[in-house]
């Protein structure tokens, strides 16, 4: 079994940071060094760092019925290329993750990798918001307890309700994607004097502000645990913010893209910025970046939904929502580090996701070099999917390794 040294090597954990030299015993990280033993390598770390393994709390997958867009071989090679070591899946795939078939199609198919996935099984059926499925057998035969309709939106109030009565029988909790379809329909980006200006039928904020606060109200009503996931407005940061205040079971997310983009990036009619939910302007982003920083929003998500390039590159009005999110997520910090730290932005994927979905400090952990160039490529590229405006340029940060289940991985070029 190898032993690596890893000298100088800055570690995070639990806000606070140490550098020296830390030990790889090949089971986990160490900051004693067992002397007189020597290790098997010994590797210059100095300006990397290393955090607890990273979780992402909304990952596309493509396998079963999509394999075009993401197989499970490929999402996997692409989280671990990428930092992550568990993901959660979300269920829209073909057919829809709904029964115990499909959960333990996908238990078994990605069983053979390092990168966990948190299954995220489907509240109704084909994700289509009307009939619940069979949301009790799916926990007692499995075992899962995230449930949500991905990105699709649970829309109907009465089987919002009762969804948050059905998952308090076994403390599941539920993933929120919240915005009211209607508002939204036929919307490409978000509403404002950009899309005015470029002549796109725009989504308002108030889709998402009506949503947030129907849910909160029918928790209040009904008790449960919710996760809103991909919060995009200033209004809903407020409104989550007073939920945690007022004792609500409450928590969410952003995706990375909210804190890097806005509308005005749609100027060019790239399908790469075709999202959901869409970027918004600055007043926005500033109400995100506050309830990152006070807590009101507990992690940060890569929302990644790889896309076919058929589906993606057409005319911008038709082309498919989502960016493919993983290998870009550690450059997208990068580029976020200044204006919110290294400590913030890796409690975010660490320790926020791990209380979101309860579960204990384990032995993974992430290793990267914030200030290695990269070129995000054909060559480089571990996904299937290329949809992200970054494709082909070069990028900053890079994985180094990934400790998991007692294994010490490198990260090729």
């Amino acid at each position: 079994m190898m032993t690596v040294l890893f000298k100088n090597l800055t570690v995070f954990d639990s806000k606070s940071r140490k550098t020296g030299d830390f030990y790889f015993d090949g089971q986990q990280l160490l900051s004693d060094f067992p002397s007189p033993q020597k290790p098997d390598q010994v590797i210059d770390a100095a300006g990397w760092f290393a955090s607890k393994g990273w979780i992402d709390l909304r990952t596309g997958l493509g396998e079963p019925g999509l394999e075009y867009k993401e197989t499970v071989e490929s999402l996997c090679g692409t989280l671990l290329a990428s930092g992550f070591c568990a993901a959660v899946v979300l269920p829209n795939t073909d057919p829809v993750i709904q029964t115990k078939n499909e959960i333990d199609f996908l238990k078994s198919k990605s069983q053979p990798y390092l990168p966990e996935l948190i299954i995220q099984g489907a509240v109704t059926k084909s994700a289509l918001g009307e009939e619940l499925t069979e949301i009790l057998d799916m926990h007692y035969q499995t075992g899962i307890s995230i449930f949500g309709d991905g990105t699709h939106t649970l829309h109907h109030a009465d089987r919002y309700l009762k969804v948050l009565q059905y998952l308090q029988k076994f403390g599941g909790i539920l993933f929120d994607y919240p915005y009211d379809p209607l508002l939204a329909i036929f919307g490409q980006m978000h509403e404002g004097k950009v899309s005015t200006n470029l002549g796109l039928k725009g989504i308002p904020s108030m889709a998402e502000d009506i949503a947030v606060h129907r849910n909160l109200e029918l928790m209040r009503y009904a008790g449960g645990r919710v996760h809103f996931q991909t919060l995009s407005t200033a209004k809903s940061v407020e409104l989550i913010r007073n939920a945690k205040k007022d004792g609500l079971n409450v928590s969410a997310d952003v995706s990375i893209y909210q804190l890097l983009f806005s509308d005005e990036d749609l100027k060019d009619f790239d399908p790469n910025y075709k999202v959901m939910p869409p970027f918004r302007g600055s007043i926005q982003r500033a109400a995100l970046i506050e309830g990152l920083r006070d807590g009101t929003i507990d992690a940060i998500c890569s929302n990644h939904q790889p896309q076919d390039w058929d589906s993606k590159f057409m005319e911008f009005d038709l082309a498919n929502l989502g960016q493919a999110g993983l290998q870009t997520f550690l450059p997208g910090m990068v580029k976020l580090a200044d204006e919110l730290g290294w400590d913030l932005l890796l409690e975010k994927i660490t320790d926020g996701p791990a209380a979101v979905l309860k579960r204990n400090s384990n032995e993974n952990w992430t290793i990267f070099d914030p200030n290695a160039t990269w070129t995000y490529s054909k060559n480089t590229n571990k996904s299937l999917a290329s949809n992200h405006p970054w494709f082909g340029q070069k990028l900053t940060g890079k994985v180094r390794y990934v400790i998991q289940k007692g294994h010490l991985v490198q990260i090729d070029e």
